[in-house]
């Protein structure tokens, strides 16, 4: 039985309380706050932590931007250093070699009557090129009556001859040279072939 105000009441036949309806909830009770109305209150250290981050990653960006830079600079500068030492190394290679363009200028200033010494001039010219060239380290690769060196020799003919040795090496045809320990240029020449029977 329900009295009139909507209220569960007590059947008085059974002695059960009848609960089958929800109630309304009274005007004057309190209700529940909407979530909404609490999200700016929870977001707030949120906002911190995202406001924090943003300045790390741009602190970041930063950092990046100013390590390109320096590594732009230093690559730059590695760059002119390797063209300065070039340049260093160019011009004392050249230096050594005045001496000879003035032999050449004296030798070839000399009268016509006097040609008889040309032959001697062209060779103190020779000698003095060969050693300017073997104060920069440059050596000729040895060739002749040497056995054949596929690494240090080209070779150009293979002669059958008693001339020389069976594979070694019987005419130089252009000199190889080295710069220290490294292959310039591979000698020119023709290998003997006689092998024995």
């Amino acid at each position: 039985m329900r009295s009139g105000n909507g209220k569960s009441d007590l059947d008085m036949e059974t002695g059960e309380l009848d609960v089958d309806h929800e109630l309304p909830a009274a005007a004057d009770e309190p209700q529940e706050e909407p979530r909404a109305q609490t999200a700016p209150a929870e977001s707030a250290p949120l906002q911190g932590e995202i406001a924090k981050l943003k300045e790390e990653r741009n602190a970041l960006l930063e950092r990046v931007a100013r390590l390109q830079a320096e590594f732009e600079n230093a690559r730059k500068r590695a760059a002119r250093e390797q063209q300065e030492f070039k340049d260093f190394a160019l011009a004392d290679a050249i230096k050594n070699l005045l001496p000879i363009l003035d032999s050449f200028d004296r030798a070839l200033a000399t009268p016509q009557e006097k040609h008889a010494d040309f032959r001697a001039g062209v060779e103190l010219i020779n000698k003095q090129l060969h050693d300017a060239m073997a104060k920069l380290g440059l050596r000729p690769v040895p060739a002749k009556d040497e056995p054949f060196d596929p690494r240090l020799h080209e070779a150009i003919e293979m002669v059958d001859t008693h001339a020389a040795r069976d594979n070694h090496v019987l005419e130089e045809l252009q000199r190889g040279y080295k710069l220290k320990e490294r292959l310039l240029r591979p000698a020119m020449v023709r290998v003997a072939r006689n092998p024995k029977k």
